[in-house]
């Protein structure tokens, strides 16, 4: 069985290559890091627990996909470039097969999220835990934050929202005649953070945040953390077709409201700048919904066919807390 530092010397240092900005990296006591001038540093860290976050047979390669694709989201909705990671991994054994399609899978998630592994550490423990600590660059006075939505803005989603969740019930219960399994799972598993997204964002919206927790409970995050109040349409919220053959359209709705994991971006932006949201998804080939509008007060109000839907501070992930 390899040592900790043969597990480094055969796994994690080849996938550590050298990139800008990168003064000395994985093999030292600490990474050295130069940052862009004129950019603020932002920087996030990510926990997965084995049975927590991830099934215990989930694929290793799918694994380090999704670690690193939620961290990077983070930065996405700071409207943040990345730039390094650093891994902490504990694991019960150190076995080989695990480390070489674990690895295989961050090498190629580093390449696609242009992202460099510069240093971490590993230990043995019980469970699988895998934390990831992201840094990426945003220019100052530009980063996208939490705080920032005004009241008449108005509240807008990306992509399509309740296919990660239809994902996760695909894996917990396989159901090989479904259609479209395979796209629903590669949702879960295999996150798109919306980088280009976010930087595409500075300077037009005005607050955002991405959805890990499940569209209502972090749109609530960051109508909290604006001083403001909401209202969303629940028919307005955009759902793929291969989520609507999946499962049928009220249970369509509710994943898509409160699911959580699509790492889809939520943001606001003033209504002037909606020709600017229009030609940015056109750009990236993008869906950009447009889905409320932010109000005086301080609670989301959440509609369906013109009634009340629910209590949203009822809905969505919540660590320590009870889930529904």
């Amino acid at each position: 069985m390899p040592s900790e530092f043969e597990i480094i010397d055969s796994y994690f240092a080849p996938t550590a290559k050298q990139a800008q900005g990168v003064v000395l990296g994985v093999g030292d006591d600490c990474a050295l890091v130069e940052p862009p001038v004129g950019q603020h540093l932002a920087i996030s860290i990510d926990t997965l627990v084995e049975g927590v976050h991830f099934l215990p047979d989930i694929d290793a390669e799918d694994l380090a996909w999704r670690l690193l694709g939620s961290s990077v989201s983070d930065l996405a909705a700071m409207g943040a470039q990345p730039l390094w990671l650093t891994l902490a991994i504990t694991l019960p054994e150190a076995d080989e097969r695990w480390l070489s399609r674990f690895t295989s899978g961050l090498d190629a998630a580093l390449e696609a999220y242009k992202i460099s592994l510069v240093g971490g550490d590993t230990t043995s423990g019980q469970l699988r835990v895998l934390s990831a600590q992201v840094q990426g660059s945003v220019p100052v006075g530009e980063a996208l934050r939490r705080d920032g939505a005004q009241v008449g803005d108005l509240i807008y989603v990306s992509g399509t929202l309740g296919d990660s969740r239809a994902g996760l019930e695909l894996l917990q219960n396989p159901q090989s005649h479904a259609q479209q399994a395979d796209y629903l799972l590669q949702r879960f598993l295999r996150p798109s953070p919306r980088i280009d997204l976010g930087i595409a964002l500075r300077g037009i919206a005005t607050a955002a945040i991405d959805i890990s927790d499940g569209l209502l409970a972090d749109l609530g995050h960051l109508l909290r953390r604006s001083g403001v109040a909401g209202q969303i349409e629940l028919e307005s919220l955009p759902r793929s077709t291969a989520l609507h053959s999946f499962c049928d359209a009220a249970q369509a709705m509710r994943w898509a409201a409160t699911g959580g994991e699509d790492f889809e971006l939520c943001f606001t932006c003033p209504e002037s700048r909606k020709s600017d949201i229009e030609a940015i998804s056109a750009q990236l080939g993008l869906r950009l919904s447009a889905i409320g509008r932010v109000s005086v007060g301080s609670e989301l109000e959440v509609k369906s066919q013109g009634q009340s839907w629910l209590n949203p501070h009822s809905a969505g992930f919540e660590h320590f807390g009870a889930q529904q």
